[in-house]
């Protein structure tokens, strides 16, 4: 997913407490820096503040970070002669996005599906009429023509 101009994720949504990688080509990478680090904070106070050092691949520089339950992921790149790309001055934040939980099962706990509801009679019904009027349709007018032949098998050729 490519969240801004030379930024990718290796996933669709930044979601809290999982890790993720970044991809970085933009400015510093073009300016052939050598080394680049991702400084980087959660939340709209930068909690929990930490540089990593990217690893340099032909594709750009890379890192993976784990995320954690805050709202937002805040961060901004430094090269090795201190050079920063911080999105002039506004730095790079995106949110981070919760687990639906109601959508997961716990292991310790029983799952309950609700009562168990049986197809009603009336449905039931209205589907063999419709078979029934589908068969009346596509045989009835070759039964009256003449034209229905019994399909033969191989013994009885």
């Amino acid at each position: 997913m490519e969240l801004t101009k030379n930024i990718f994720f290796n996933t669709d949504k930044l979601v809290e407490n999982s890790k993720v990688k970044i991809s970085y080509t933009g400015k510093l990478f073009q300016d052939a820096s050598e080394e680049v680090s991702i400084h980087y904070g959660f939340g709209l106070n930068w909690n929990h503040i930490n540089d990593i050092k990217m690893e340099k691949t032909d594709l750009g520089f890379q890192a993976e970070i784990e995320l954690n339950g805050e709202e937002t992921f805040n961060f901004c790149f430094k090269n090795e002669k201190d050079n920063w790309d911080n999105n002039e001055g506004k730095n790079y934040i995106f949110p981070i996005e919760k687990v639906q939980t109601e959508l997961l099962v716990l292991e310790d706990e029983p799952v309950a599906l609700g009562p168990v509801r049986k197809l009603r009679r009336s449905y039931l019904w209205s589907k063999k009429v419709r078979l029934a009027v589908y068969k009346l349709i596509t045989y009835l007018p070759k039964i009256i023509s003449g034209n229905y032949k019994r399909k033969l098998t191989n013994t009885e050729n």
